[in-house]
């Protein structure tokens, strides 16, 4: 007898909206920012690398405070915690617009990074218990098509805000985040969490990070995202302008061309991506986001032309699309309730990505070539491929096959 199909609700919590708003308004306020912060720097009479430093700053704490963001989660939840993380933010930026001395921008920004942890953490933690098992995938997907969209149209507007100011970008952040927390506060309050596990006494069964590492598929999400980071917010953002002017001898304008086309296909694969992930499997969707995005990588390194560099980026894109809801959903599935600590590490994995490949990929370009860089991207995103073959389904397929 055929295993019937598992439904789909059409309807998402309305939690998960107001989440992908609050994504949104978090993205939109950091484009704005980021352009001016090496400027800014630079204007206490600093070099290069100490302006570089404060940007550095931010992603470093964000990647320490982590596993603490997720113990806070576990102690206090998600929605304290994700206020709080905001808030930080939204007061440190605030006073960096205000920083009288390099120094003081340096700490603030760190302290930013403190509270961008936090706030990463328990959004993620509360969207994966607020979606049910069958919507883990589109939910994923629609928080991140928030951060997609703000971080779009965040560059354009700070190029016009910073024309004003250096200093204009820090308020405009700090208010994006307080109207994300006003937000965050309003719709979140009243919100049901779901827990799939509980003690006899109805409360949430807590995964620790040890019960969770046992298990192959929590370990296949690990290195999938740890993947993810390395290729595409670590090479493609590091890598990629400097190949297209040193390897194909173009300007910045085919950059912006070609994160356009990536963005865009991925913007268009989002949803479709989604309900792969949902009705299909994650393993399916794992599998094929990491064969998608490894021969992308691969054709950049095999063929070092324009056309090819254009097709790469939109294949680039499409195996985002999958690698940014698969994983996330399969953590859901694994955590079952309250699990910060085993969240926050799936987070630092893509963190220590975004920082290791830039880092791996300009030491080989500087000894090696840009294709051996490329090589070793795609062999980083080639183990995840493995491990999504190993892993068992953790779906709702798999559930409803079970019954």
């Amino acid at each position: 007898m055929p295993v019937p199909r598992p439904r789909l609700p059409g309807d998402l919590p309305r939690e998960v909206w107001a989440l992908s708003a609050v994504a949104f308004a978090v993205a939109i306020g950091f484009g704005i920012v980021a352009p001016a912060i090496p400027l800014f720097a630079q204007e206490f009479g600093v070099g290069a690398t100490a302006a570089a430093a404060v940007v550095s700053a931010f992603a470093f704490m964000r990647l320490v405070f982590a596993l603490a963001g997720g113990r806070l989660v576990d102690r206090f939840g998600e929605r304290w915690v994700l206020a709080t993380g905001l808030a930080i933010v939204a007061v440190s930026s605030l006073f960096a617009g205000l920083a009288q001395t390099y120094t003081q921008l340096l700490v603030l920004r760190g302290l930013g990074g403190v509270g961008s942890a936090m706030f990463t953490v328990s959004a993620m933690s509360l969207l994966l218990r607020v979606a049910r098992p069958e919507q883990r995938g589109r939910a994923t997907s629609l928080w991140q098509a928030g951060f997609l969209v703000g971080g779009l149209a965040g560059p354009a507007l700070g190029g016009i805000v910073a024309t004003i100011s250096l200093r204009a970008p820090f308020f405009v952040y700090a208010g994006t985040l307080a109207l994300g927390g006003v937000v965050a506060v309003a719709t979140l309050a009243g919100a049901r969490l779901r827990d799939d596990v509980g003690t006899g006494e109805g409360a949430p069964q807590r995964m620790t990070l040890g019960a969770a590492l046992r298990r192959p598929a929590y370990q296949a999400a690990l290195v999938v995202n740890l993947g993810t980071g390395w290729a595409l917010f670590g090479v493609r953002s590091a890598v990629i302008p400097l190949f297209v002017a040193d390897a194909l001898g173009r300007g910045p304008f085919w950059v912006g061309i070609g994160f356009l086309v990536g963005s865009a296909a991925q913007a268009a694969l989002l949803w479709p991506a989604a309900r792969v992930v949902d009705a299909v499997g994650r393993r399916p969707a794992m599998l094929a986001g990491t064969v998608v995005t490894t021969a992308g990588v691969a054709a950049l390194a095999l063929w070092q032309t324009l056309p090819v560099f254009l097709v790469a980026m939109a294949v680039y894109g499409g195996g985002a699309a999958f690698l940014g809801a698969a994983p996330a959903a399969v953590v859901g599935d694994v955590v079952r309730g309250r699990g910060g600590t085993v969240v926050a590490a799936f987070q630092m994995s893509s963190d220590v990505g975004a920082v290791a490949g830039p880092l791996v990929a300009g030491w080989l370009i500087d000894g090696m070539s840009f294709g051996a860089a490329f090589w070793v991207t795609a062999a980083v995103l080639a183990v995840g491929a493995v491990l999504s073959v190993r892993m068992p389904e953790t779906g709702v397929t798999t559930r409803v096959k079970r019954a």
